[in-house]
């Protein structure tokens, strides 16, 4: 995630004559569908062509993805492919902290600091004429919906019975069953991707049509922990049990999901009966 030269260069371009209006390309997923379609170049990130632009972005696709933060795209588009307006936006101060104090975790957890480039002491003040900041409604919802966080990798179980599992099940408040597959995006980082839906085993407070981003989540967060949990390039089909603890959602335990893995499947069916002590 290394950025470097930023906004200062904006300041000294003749909106008009040194710029252009130019269609944001598709390498650039994270600035699509974010309400225009155009962009400015040069952006306000100095980069004057878009080889440079693209190049440039896509060490940050990945943190826009794990959606650390609800304005984490716009405060990063509003960047990297400024909307092609008479003058350009910048971000405002406050959505720059909101944006920080979000995604900076994450970025740590990759062995990351967050950059000098985007120090939030260089943007507007929220009195000037810039990207709001957050309503009291994003902050709210932002509250509700439990979020995956950056954690100490969960053991993955390679023998176990199932007296054993039925205690972890008792021991935490979620498990899902989840497929996933692995492959290298074309700038020959690791993409992985749930193939089908999730299955509940135990639901816990988890919510079925928010549960499976809540997963695609941490595993771009915990990128380190999803990579010792998948050594393959083919599809496998995990169980993840965990918490929600203080709106956070921590996976405490993996466990590999093999056919011949009678352990397991015996204790998804004795679970509907079991009371833990």
């Amino acid at each position: 995630f290394a950025l470097s030269g930023l906004l200062r260069v904006a300041t000294a371009f003749d909106i008009g004559l040194s710029t252009k209006c130019v269609v944001i390309p598709k390498e650039m997923d994270m600035c699509h569908k974010i309400g225009y379609s155009e962009m400015r170049l040069p952006n306000l990130m100095g980069h004057t062509n878009m080889a440079e632009v693209i190049l440039k972005s896509t060490t940050w696709q990945h943190l826009a993805h794990t959606d650390c933060h609800p304005h984490v795209r716009t405060f990063l588009c509003s960047l990297f492919a400024p909307i092609c307006l008479d003058t350009f936006i910048h971000p405002c101060r406050s959505m720059c902290v909101a944006v920080r104090d979000s995604c900076a975790p994450v970025l740590a957890c990759h062995g990351h600091p967050w950059p000098d480039s985007l120090d939030c002491g260089r943007f507007p003040a929220d009195e000037d004429m810039c990207l709001a900041s957050l309503t009291k409604e994003h902050k709210y919802l932002h509250k509700v919906l439990p979020k995956p966080a950056c954690q100490t990798c969960p053991t993955v179980e390679e023998f176990f019975t199932h007296k054993r599992v039925l205690e972890v099940f008792c021991d935490n408040n979620f498990a899902v069953k989840v497929k996933l597959s692995k492959k290298r995006t074309i700038f020959g980082d690791q993409e992985y991707n749930i193939e089908c839906q999730v299955e509940f085993i135990t639901q816990g407070s988890l919510l079925p049509y928010e549960t499976q981003s809540m997963i695609q989540q941490w595993l771009l967060i915990n990128e380190n922990c999803t990579q010792r949990m998948t050594p393959t390039h083919r599809p496998m089909v995990y169980l993840l049990v965990g918490n929600i603890e203080e709106g956070i959602i921590l996976v405490n335990q993996v466990y590999r999901w093999q056919r011949r893995d009678s352990q397991l499947t015996l204790a998804t069916q004795k679970w509907r009966y079991h009371k833990c002590l």
